[in-house]
């Protein structure tokens, strides 16, 4: 069984950046594939970026090129930084981890002021 502890969030302006990070617990990350996805008043869950158990990235076109996400499996956490926050990057944030099971933490909430 795998925990996994989203933080980061809170209330912050628009254009500035923001770290979200993932902790887990109970199993190691290094097999997994990390995912974050986000969940917008009025709209369903999104997933914004992943990061395979090699390394590779990929993200969302609708992030625009904002949002990197990067993994430390010494420190078995995940985070997702972005370097300009709008007002529609404001919902709650989910870090995923998916193999041979998929584990979800209970989120983390960004609200961007304008």
């Amino acid at each position: 069984q795998m925990y996994l502890v989203e933080s980061g969030g809170g209330l912050v302006q628009a254009g500035e950046p923001l770290t979200l990070s993932c902790v887990a617990s109970g199993l190691a990350i290094k097999p997994y594939q990390m995912r974050w996805y986000r969940q917008c008043p009025g709209k369903e869950r999104e997933l914004v970026a992943w990061n395979y158990a090699s390394g590779e990235s990929n993200y969302a076109d609708s992030v625009g090129g904002r949002f990197t996400i990067a993994r430390d499996n010494a420190q078995n956490t995940v985070y997702l930084l972005i370097s300009a926050l709008k007002a529609d990057d404001t919902g709650l944030y989910f870090c995923n981890a998916a193999w041979d099971r998929e584990y979800w933490g209970r989120g983390t909430q960004v609200t961007v002021s304008s």
